[in-house]
């Protein structure tokens, strides 16, 4: 029987965004976002990461959570390589090229920093680091509607957002004020991913820990795409504390599953708003 060696590639359409006043060689630039924090946002931007790049596709992941940088912490990487030509290198794991300002502090040191100080630290993990040739670049936003977002989107064209909450009206509340953040800077809104929708337990029955059905009621509510339901598993955060994402540690679980569809959806929506930037082709992304 002879071997069989399969390479995954991918061939991914620029969204026909120029980037030429930062040079940077980006098809399309992906912000993760929410309206408050601890729901899982830069776990599904990290998976959604790992995902496109064991497609084949060229990703980077840039952790613009400036005052609590969580990325280097789960996917197992703590420091960056050796500086090449004045340029910062990213770390590389899982196929994904990483920055985070959390390579350059302390792991205990707390960031007490201005927006314009903000600014441009963001503007420089863009122009001062190498970031080669990209298909994707995902952008892990801090919570809120603040300097971070506003920051990202005068310094960088985004392709468009992705909405993450819990299914409880409280986080629904403020993941609305980061949708709508995203419309009044004019970036398009992939959709809304729902985190921590159901712990399946034993007997196979379902617990609605948080609420059932809101991250689709608010995509409905503003009129764009529900991209998917991810539920709640202890392998999410053991992968997240170990450097392993759950993709990786358990890729055959239905975490990873959900996760997998999402950024195969997203990779999807990002194709179709290429060819729509690139041949104005009105297209929403509702459903």
């Amino acid at each position: 029987m002879k071997a069989v060696h399969i390479k995954m590639d991918a061939n991914v359409p620029a969204d026909g965004r120029s980037r030429g006043l930062l040079e940077l060689p980006i098809r399309n630039a992906i912000a993760v976002a929410s309206g408050k924090g601890g729901v899982g946002k830069t776990t599904v931007a990290v998976n959604i990461a790992v995902v496109l790049a064991q497609s084949g596709a060229r990703v980077g992941l840039l952790d613009a959570d400036i005052y609590g940088p969580n990325v280097p912490t789960m996917m197992g990487v703590d420091r960056l390589p050796p500086v090449q030509n004045e340029k910062l290198i990213p770390a590389l794991a899982y196929g994904v090229k990483v920055m985070s300002i959390g390579f350059m502090v302390k792991p205990d040191q707390p960031l007490i920093w201005r927006g314009p100080m903000l600014h441009s630290a963001i503007r420089q993990f863009l122009t001062d680091v190498d970031w080669g040739e990209l298909d994707y670049l995902i952008v892990d936003l801090p919570p809120g509607t603040g300097d971070a977002g506003l920051s990202l989107a005068q310094s960088l064209p985004l392709s468009g957002g992705v909405i993450v909450t819990l299914p409880q009206q409280v986080s629904l509340d403020d993941a609305r004020r980061g949708l709508e953040m995203f419309r009044q800077l004019d970036v398009p809104i992939f959709g809304v991913v729902e985190n921590m929708s159901y712990l399946e337990l034993p007997d196979g029955t379902r617990m609605d820990v948080f609420g059932a059905g809101g991250g689709e009621r608010l995509a409905k509510e503003a009129g764009v795409a529900f991209i998917g339901s991810i539920p709640l598993d202890p392998s999410v955060r053991t992968g997240g504390d170990e450097g392993k994402p759950v993709t990786i540690s358990h890729p055959d679980s239905a975490v990873a599953q959900a996760l997998r569809h999402v950024a195969e959806d997203l990779a999807a929506k990002i194709s179709v708003a290429a060819v729509q930037q690139n041949n104005f082709i009105p297209i929403n992304f509702i459903g």
